[in-house]
């Protein structure tokens, strides 16, 4: 069993990465930290958790902790994520692990350095319905693919809600936008050359809240629509000469939708039907994380592709400050 601390009370680790490590095989929580050493306290007692810490540092410091997992507000990510490699933790961070790569960078050779195992928490890539998705794209099940489409929106307007203070590193961008490029990257193995946006600044939070971009990938296009103030939607649609492949939940599978992949001819008079019940793609993250923490043959989301996205976020940033295409940094 690996033993967990969480950084923070954040809902996404109370309401996902909680109930992921309790259901999971291989790993047991035993500690969590907040600031407020009464709400540590109180989310302990709820959930069972043997120890609770007024401090980050006092996590940190911990014997019993091994590996920890930080779902603390994105300009946080990658100050505490070195901390915990220099304390000798495991790492898993919420995504995005940076405000820019350049932080991801700093990271990956701190963690390479230290011989520690870091990742970024990109649940959707240990969900076997990605990995159809991908063994239907090479295998040609669609033929030459051509394009692309993703569309991940959600309504928040909370002034307080880390989403919207740009303090924070809230925005669109960095919060969901980082979805639709990991998706299409891990589906077809390929890299974004270059990129253009359009990017809209909420005049209220100073945050990008509705963004339209396209990425150019050579041999596909990604189009990609997102917004923090809008209906919830997600997509995520490959168009191939032969067929296409529809994801039904691809982001937040069992939460959004019934987690589903359909692929269609090109006639649209045959469809084909995976699905994937009672998946748990965060039990399934947490899972591979510990093994590969024990040292097993394991695959993670490893530093370098967190790196790639980021780049590629980055791009999209300038190219909405620009108006014009930008190469992505390789």
């Amino acid at each position: 069993m690996l033993n967990w601390g969480i950084l923070s009370t954040a809902k996404i680790g109370r309401d996902r990465l909680i109930p992921a490590i309790a259901e999971s095989l291989n790993g047991s929580l035993v500690a969590i930290a907040s600031r407020d050493g009464e709400r540590a306290f109180e989310i302990a007692a709820t959930y069972g958790i043997r120890q609770a810490f007024g401090s980050y540092e006092a996590l940190l410091a911990s014997p019993d902790v091994e590996a920890v997992y930080i779902p603390l507000p994105t300009a946080q990510h990658a100050e505490w994520t070195l901390k915990a490699i220099a304390a000798g933790k495991h790492v898993l961070c919420e995504k995005p692990m940076g405000m820019n790569a350049a932080e991801i960078a700093e990271i990956a050779a701190a963690a390479e350095a230290a011989g520690i195992v870091v990742a970024e928490a990109f649940m959707i890539t240990y969900h076997p319905q990605w990995l159809t998705v991908r063994d239907l794209v090479a295998s040609g099940a669609i033929g030459r693919l051509r394009h692309v489409e993703s569309t991940f929106s959600y309504h928040n307007v909370d002034p307080a809600n880390m989403r919207n203070r740009p303090e924070l590193g809230g925005g669109a961008l960095r919060d969901i936008g980082v979805y639709p490029l990991v998706a299409a990257r891990f589906a077809t193995g390929l890299e974004p050359r270059r990129v253009r946006a359009n990017v809209v600044i909420d005049p209220a939070f100073g945050t990008d809240s509705f963004v339209t971009g396209t990425a150019d990938f050579g041999d596909f296009g990604l189009s990609l629509t997102l917004g923090t103030g809008m209906a919830h939607r997600q997509t995520m649609v490959f168009h191939g000469e032969d067929g296409v492949i529809e994801v039904a939940a691809p982001f937040n599978a069992g939460l959004y939708d019934g987690d589903s992949v359909t692929l269609h001819d090109r006639q649209h008079r045959r469809a084909e039907i995976f699905r994937f019940p009672g998946v748990n793609q965060y039990r399934l993250q947490v899972e591979a994380f510990a093994e590969k923490a024990r040292g097993r043959d394991v695959a993670l989301f490893p530093l370098e592709s967190s790196r790639r996205n980021q780049a590629a976020i980055d791009a999209l940033f300038e190219a909405g400050r620009t108006g014009d295409w930008v190469d992505v940094a390789g």
